[in-house]
Order: structure tokens, then C-alpha cells, then sequence
């Protein structure tokens, strides 16, 4: 199961890195603020190359990231590990945060106004009765 995720990245945490079995292992764990109305921040891990791929990145920039949930048990408590499978600039940067978004060229609607409207200010038009029902 893969999900999907973009936020702005905030923090990087300490690079670890150890030995196993299968020999040498890096990880580094990083933070990403989601941008909607109510944002949160989820604490992602980057594993062996993704580690160089985030390296890429610089704080602020905005990111897409494919990941993975997993959670195991150890000692009747359980650990859940939000594991990056895919990290992506959004905007199509390269990455490192030099390049600006580009600014549309093409004029932004406006919106229009109903024509049974008085000016703004002209309440000669309302009566006593008129009134609103909140």
C-alpha cells in the first residue's frame, strides 16, 4: 500500500546509520507541514538512497513524497514507521529550492456582479422590512 503526501519541509533530524546483518544501513528521519486549512506535520523516515535524495531538498521546499505505513510490536507496544518510498519536488524544481515558481501569464478572471445589486453604499432601495433573517 502506497499513500501520498505533500507538505513543506521543515526539519531535518540527525542522520543515523549502523550495521546489520545485511551490512551498512543510513536512515534519516525529516518533517513535512501539510498545507490545508488545518496543517499537520508528519515525521517521515528516509531509508538508504532516499537519504541522498532528500539531500536534494532544502527547508521550505515543497515536497511530494510516496510512503509507506508500517507498524510492528515489540514489548506489548506497538511502533508505527512512515517509511519515504518516493521523494518529489512540487512545481517541478529539481530540488534544492534555488528556482521561483513560475508567475502565469494569462490574466485571472474577475468576478462578476449581479446586476439587481444597488452600489455599494446605496441602501435607498431597501425598505424598513427588508430585513435580513440572521
Amino acid at each position: 500500500m502506497a499513500l501520498e503526501i505533500e507538505g513543506n519541509l521543515i526539519k531535518f533530524l540527525p542522520e543515523v546509520t549502523g550495521q546489520g546483518a545485511k551490512g551498512p544501513w543510513v536512515k534519516q528521519e525529516f518533517v513535512l507541514e501539510t498545507q490545508e486549512q488545518y496543517p499537520k506535520k508528519v515525521c517521515m523516515s528516509a531509508w538508504g538512497d532516499r537519504v541522498q535524495d532528500l539531500k536534494n531538498y532544502a527547508l521550505g521546499d515543497t515536497l511530494r513524497v510516496t510512503f509507506g505505513v508500517e507498524s510492528r510490536e515489540y514489548n506489548e507496544r506497538w511502533y508505527t514507521d512512515v517509511r519515504a518510498i518516493r521523494i518529489d519536488s512540487v512545481g517541478g524544481n529539481s530540488g534544492g529550492g534555488n528556482t521561483a515558481p513560475q508567475a502565469s501569464t494569462q490574466p485571472k478572471p474577475q468576478p462578476s456582479k449581479p446586476a439587481d445589486l444597488p452600489p455599494a453604499g446605496d441602501l435607498s432601495s431597501f425598505t424598513e422590512g427588508d430585513d435580513l433573517p440572521f
